[in-house]
């Protein structure tokens, strides 16, 4: 059974893993209007994990006798300077989404939930390498610079994603 205060901490993570999905939605949406489709294809895959992570959170606590409470999401941002711009965003996105992840195993030791332990490892482990995907995309730019043939090679690359 989760306790009161794990099962809140559980549902605001529910609310940030949808809103995330809907953040990479309109990131989509933006690569899309630029021309980008392999960008805009790698961003939906990103829109289909982040709802994956909500349900996962969201079985969770129904497994655990809690009950989930869905709460409003903001307009995400869909406006982005550049596709660095836009890993930019992606990095800091998923820096931000790590802490949060830490704050809530931190709530699962204080609670000494020791299944939430267990199942927030696997989000932890995410976490890493979310970061080490967004890392590696934005550094490819800017080596690769942001025109011509390197940002055409790049965005044919990424939407090989999910692929195989």
């Amino acid at each position: 059974m989760l306790s009161k205060k794990l099962e809140k901490a559980f549902n605001e993570q529910i609310n940030h893993e949808f809103a995330s999905s809907y953040l990479y939605l309109s990131m989509a949406a933006y690569a899309e209007s630029e021309n980008l489709p392999g960008f805009a294809s790698w961003l939906k895959l990103q829109t289909k994990e982040e709802m994956g992570h909500a349900m996962k959170l969201y079985k969770f606590v129904n497994e655990r006798g809690g009950k989930v409470e869905l709460m409003a999401l903001e307009q995400p941002k869909n406006n982005f300077k550049s596709p660095a711009g836009l890993f930019e965003e992606v990095l800091g996105h998923e820096r931000k989404i790590t802490s949060l992840i830490n704050k809530l195993y931190e709530t699962a030791l204080e609670e000494k939930d020791y299944a939430a332990q267990v199942m927030l490892h696997w989000f932890i482990e995410e976490q890493v390498e979310e970061e080490a995907a967004a890392s590696e995309i934005l550094e490819t730019l800017k080596i690769a610079g942001e025109k011509g043939h390197a940002l055409i090679m790049m965005d044919r690359q990424l939407a090989r994603r999910g692929q195989g």
